[in-house]
C-alpha cells in the first residue's frame, strides 16, 4: 500500500510540473521557462512511471490472478483496449471537430462531409470496446 501511495504523490508532482507548461504561455521568456518544465516533467514522469510499472504492476497481476482465477491479466488487456481507443479517438475527434468547424464555418453546405469524417474518427472507440468485449467473453 506504500507504494501505491508514493507512486501516485510522486505522479501527482509530476503532472503539476506539466502545468505551469499551460499558465506561462505568453512571450518568448516565458514560453522558454513553460519549455524548460516540459523538459523536467519528461525526465521525472517517464522514471516514475518505469518505476510503477516494475515495482507494482506483478504485484497487482498476481493478486488479481489468484483471486479470479488466472484472468488478472485477461482484465487489464480489457481495460487498456477501451481506455487506449478512447483516448486515440478522443485526439482524433478533436482534430478533425476542430477542422471541420473552420471548414463549415467558410462553407455551412459542407456540414454533412464533416460530420461523416467525425463519425469515422469516433469509430475508433467503438472499435476498442468491440475488442474489449471479445476479450471479456474467452475469460
Amino acid at each position: 500500500m506504500e507504494k501505491i501511495i508514493i507512486f501516485a504523490v510522486l505522479t501527482v508532482f509530476s503532472m503539476v510540473v506539466s502545468g505551469f507548461y499551460f499558465i506561462y504561455k505568453g512571450t518568448d521568456a516565458n514560453r522558454k521557462f513553460a519549455r524548460a518544465f516540459m523538459k523536467l516533467n519528461l525526465f521525472v514522469f517517464a522514471p516514475i512511471f518505469v518505476f510503477g510499472l516494475i515495482s507494482l504492476v506483478p504485484q497487482m497481476a498476481s493478486a488479481a490472478t489468484a483471486s479470479t482465477g488466472g484472468n488478472g491479466l485477461g482484465f487489464l488487456a480489457a481495460g487498456l483496449s477501451t481506455g487506449l481507443a478512447s483516448l486515440g479517438a478522443g485526439v482524433a475527434v478533436s482534430n478533425v471537430g476542430s477542422a471541420a468547424i473552420g471548414a463549415v464555418s467558410e462553407d455551412p453546405n459542407i456540414l454533412g462531409k464533416s460530420m461523416i469524417y467525425l463519425g469515422l474518427a469516433e469509430g475508433i472507440a467503438i472499435y476498442g470496446l468491440i475488442i474489449s468485449i471479445m476479450i471479456l467473453g474467452r475469460l
